[in-house]
C-alpha cells in the first residue's frame, strides 16, 4: 500500500470520517464563467466564499440531466463549506427531465469530449487567484460520478474523488492511474452499478494499494440522492452520503 493510501487508512481508523453533521461556512458568491477547452469554449457555474482568501477547489460534475438547479444547489452547498466549486456545463446550456433526451445529450457530448471539458475546468480553477492549485477534488453523480473517477484517472493533479453511483473501472491498468483517494456512495438495489460492481472496484483498488471508502445503502437504488425523483430518493441515505462527502473532502483537501 502506498503512502497516500496508508495516510487515509489511518485517518479512517481514527474515526475522523464520522457522520456528524457538517457546519456551513460564510456566505458565497456565484457567477457564470467561460474557459477554453481545445478549440471550444466551455461554460460553468462557479460558487466560492465571499471572504477573500485562497481555498481548495472542487469540480462538480452533473448527471445526464444536465447542469440543472439541483446541481447548482449542490455546488452552492460545497462552496458554503469553504471551497471554490465549479460545475462544468457539459451540455452547453441544455437541461432535460426526459430520459430519451438526456441519453441523446450524453451521447452527443461523448465521454472523451466531456472529460476534456473537465480537465480544462481543472486548469481554469488552478489559475484563479482564490484557488490553491494543489488542493483540487471532484464530485459527481451517476454519469457525473463515472466522469469523476475518469477525471481521477486522467488528471494526476486531483487530490480527492467522490463517486455517487457512477460506473467504476476494475482493469488494473486503469486503477493504476488513480492517484487520488476515492469515496463512493452506492445503492444496494442499483441495477446500473450493482453491489458486485462496487466490490470488484474495491478489490482492484486495494490490490493496487489505493485508498477507497465505498458505502452501499440498503433499500436505495440508482439516483437516491436527488429529491427531484421521488421514487428513487431516499432522504436518510442522501443525508448520510452528503455528510460523508463533505467530511471526506475536508480531510483530503483542507
Amino acid at each position: 500500500m502506498n503512502r497516500l493510501a496508508w495516510t487515509f487508512a489511518a485517518i479512517f481508523l481514527l474515526g475522523l470520517f464520522s457522520t456528524a453533521p457538517v457546519a456551513r461556512a460564510a456566505t458565497t458568491k456565484t457567477e457564470t464563467v467561460e474557459f477554453p477547452a481545445g478549440k471550444e469554449t466551455v461554460k460553468g457555474y462557479l460558487a466560492y466564499p465571499e471572504k477573500p482568501g485562497r481555498y481548495p477547489a472542487v469540480m462538480v460534475i452533473h448527471d445526464w440531466w444536465g447542469l440543472n438547479d439541483w446541481v447548482k444547489e449542490q455546488t452552492d452547498k460545497i462552496a458554503e463549506q469553504g471551497y471554490v466549486a465549479l460545475a462544468v456545463d457539459l451540455y452547453d446550456g441544455k437541461v432535460t427531465a426526459d430520459p430519451a433526451e438526456a441519453s441523446e445529450l450524453a451521447r452527443a457530448t461523448g465521454k472523451d469530449r466531456g472529460l476534456g471539458f473537465l480537465v480544462a475546468g481543472v486548469i481554469y480553477l488552478s489559475g484563479r487567484k482564490e484557488v490553491d492549485r494543489d488542493r483540487v477534488g471532484s464530485v459527481g453523480w451517476s454519469m457525473g460520478g463515472g466522469l469523476s473517477i475518469q477525471l481521477a484517472m486522467h488528471d494526476p493533479r486531483l487530490r480527492a474523488c467522490v463517486v455517487n453511483y457512477g460506473v467504476l473501472p476494475t482493469d488494473p491498468s486503469n486503477i493504476s492511474l488513480i492517484m487520488a483517494p476515492v469515496l463512493g456512495n452506492f445503492g444496494a438495489d442499483d441495477r446500473a452499478v450493482t453491489p458486485a460492481d462496487v466490490r470488484a472496484f474495491e478489490k482492484s483498488m486495494k490490490t493496487a494499494g489505493k485508498f477507497v471508502d465505498a458505502k452501499i445503502y440498503a433499500g436505495a437504488g440508482h439516483a437516491f440522492e436527488n429529491p427531484a425523483n421521488p421514487e428513487a430518493f431516499r432522504a436518510d441515505a442522501a443525508a448520510d452520503a452528503w455528510t460523508r462527502t463533505i467530511n471526506f473532502l475536508n480531510k483530503a483537501l483542507k
